[in-house]
Parts: structure tokens; sequence; C-alpha cells
């Protein structure tokens, strides 16, 4: 976990990655091949309404041979165990080791609306049952895997031999905003995958602490938990469009209620207020115009390609990896594009 000090600066970042969370199938697999050969270390997809990560995981790891692949994030909801497991397993195998599996629950209305759980109450509790149990199942060559939990049940006798995974453990990141959620990652994984409107201060008062409260609890090394930031990234020759496409997806990102005590946390309570009546009110352009500019410099990187870099820069000293991606909420699926490509060219190594 990065040792962010006074100033906030634990040194260069080690790694840096690509996150695709807009368009299709190919184009994914296109611009994760586009990154491979530009020298990123990792590429991520995630699912939605209408994304399958694990689909877009498999389709980018067969398409390279370098670059890391990971799920941010594949819902740790509506798949048993054992399937979560198995679609880990093949797609550490099919990507030669390259996966890191990042997980999430979403949000309560996700969790009962879009997957169907019955029971959406300790979602943070959900994850530390899950988490420890997929590693069971990894290693389930060596015999029976019996499990009772609150949220799962399982009794597996191998019938047949079960050839040990390629790898004995697959790195599992988890994703978190409140408090108590983002202590799992203290708790039982290998990193958290930052929310994109994450801020210094936020990090500083409520992430830090509650991964360091998981960890001890769990008399775990707090240093071993690794942060994987998303930085909303925009370039343009127009910087006052960039920052505009930028303050679209941070409203975007905090309209939900669940996001008032984050925002209030990060001294933003009162542009959340506004952002949500506009949504409320489904005026998308007050959505954007109540984004302060604090707001945007906290949580992007936006404006002409020699601002971003030098906010990249700043941004990505928080974590071990930071992925840049492209807003889309109001954008055309041209200018997503076209925006993707211009930040894998502009942080090519």
């Amino acid at each position: 976990m990065r040792d962010l000090g006074p100033g906030g600066d634990s040194g260069p970042v080690t790694t840096r990655g690509i996150t695709v969370l807009a368009g299709g199938l190919k184009e994914t697999v296109e611009i994760t091949k586009a990154a491979d050969e530009a020298g990123f270390d990792g590429a991520w997809s995630g699912e939605f309404l209408n994304r399958s990560a694990v689909v877009s995981v498999a389709a980018m790891a067969a398409a390279t041979e370098k670059i890391g692949v990971g799920t941010a994030i594949a819902y740790a909801v509506g798949r048993s165990p054992l399937v979560l497991a198995n679609d880990a397993r093949f797609l550490d195998e099919l990507s030669d080791g390259r996966l890191t599996l990042g997980l999430g629950t979403g949000t309560r209305g996700m969790m009962v609306g879009w997957h169907g759980v019955t029971d959406p109450d300790g979602p943070a509790s959900r994850m530390e049952e899950l988490i420890p149990l997929l590693r069971r199942l990894w290693h389930l060559h060596e015999g029976q895997v019996q499990h009772e939990g609150r949220f799962f049940s399982c009794n597996i006798t191998p019938t047949a031999d079960i050839e040990p995974p390629l790898r004995p453990e697959i790195p599992i990141f988890t994703a978190g905003v409140n408090a108590r959620m983002i202590e799992v990652a203290g708790r039982v994984s290998d990193g958290l995958i930052c929310h994109p409107t994450i801020t210094d201060q936020y990090l500083a008062d409520i992430a830090l602490p509650a991964i360091e409260k998981g960890a001890t609890k769990m008399e775990r090394d707090v240093a071993a938990v690794q942060l994987k930031g998303v930085i909303i990234t925009s370039i343009h020759d127009d910087a006052n469009q960039a920052r505009r496409e930028a303050a679209a997806q941070i409203a975007f990102y905090v309209a939900p209620k669940a996001y008032i005590p984050v925002m209030e946390a990060s001294g933003f309570g009162s542009e959340t207020a506004a952002i949500q009546e506009a949504f409320r009110a489904k005026d998308h352009d007050a959505m954007v115009a109540a984004v302060s500019d604090d707001m945007i410099d906290q949580m992007a990187a936006a404006g002409t390609l020699d601002e971003v870099r030098a906010q990249v820069a700043k941004l990505e000293q928080r974590y071990d990896h930071a992925a840049l991606y492209s807003p889309s909420f109001t954008m055309s699926a041209e200018r997503i594009r076209e925006n993707t490509f211009a930040i894998i060219d502009a942080f090519r190594r």
C-alpha cells in the first residue's frame, strides 16, 4: 500500500493501466492491444447492464501477450462461488498468469434489482466470506471443500482427478467506497480498487485507516495491500471541453444518494446536493455545471495534452497502480474512442 507522506508523495507510481468501460467487445480488444503495444502495464474492463467483465477479459487476454488484464469490477453476486472460481481459473490460464480478479457488489439497488439477491444486507461480510472460499476452491485438487456460511454453502468432493490451477493464488482486488467496504481489502484481499471520485482527503481520513483497521484485525501486513486507482482522463485542445467532459462523469458518479457521506467527507457536500437536485430534475447541464473546479482537480486529469500529463503525474502518486479511463456520460461514441486512443498515445512508453 502507498505510504502517503505529508505532501502526498510516495515516489513514482510503479505501474499504469487503461480502463475500458464503454463500447463493444471488438473495440475493447482493439484498445487493449493498442495499450499493450504502447507499453501499458494493465488493461481493465468492468460490468454494467450491457457488459460482461469475464467475457471482455477473456477476449483481451487472448489477443495480447504481455499486458496484465483485470476485471474492474466483476460482480461478486449473481454467480456461485464455484462458477466465479472457475471463471478466474480459466481467465488466468488463458492469460498465462496475467489476471487480477477485481470484485465488487455494486449498490444495494444493483444487488436486488439486477442480480436478484434476496439478502442484500452485509455486503462487506459477504465479500469477506466469499474471497477465502474462492481461494479454497482454487485448491480443489487437494480434496473436499465444505463450507456453511451466512451467504454461501457448498459441499464439493472431487469425483475425478483435478489439475491444480496455473497459479496457486490469483490476486484478488476488492472495490470499496464506504469505510466498512474498504476495510474488506485490509482483511482479505490483495488490493483496493479505489472509486474514481476518491480524493486525497478521503484517502487520508477514511480509506487508509479503514485498510489498516482491517489488516490489523486479521494480523496481516497492511503494506501488502495495494491501491489501484481509476483516474478520469480527458484530453482535448480545448481545455474547457475536456474539463466539461470530466465534470459530466463526476456528476454521473455522485448522483446517487449513497455518495452524500463520501462527498461530504471530501468537502464537497454542497456541490453534491446541487448535482443530485439536478439529477432528480433530469437536467444534465445543471448536473455538470454544479461540479466545481476543485472537484475536477481532485478527481480527474482533464485539459490539454501537457496539462493532462502533469495532472496524471500528480494524481497517480496516490496509487500502486493507476488506471486511466475516458469519461463517457453525455459523450458520443466517437469522442470516447478518440479520447481513449489519445490517452494511450499520451502515455506511450
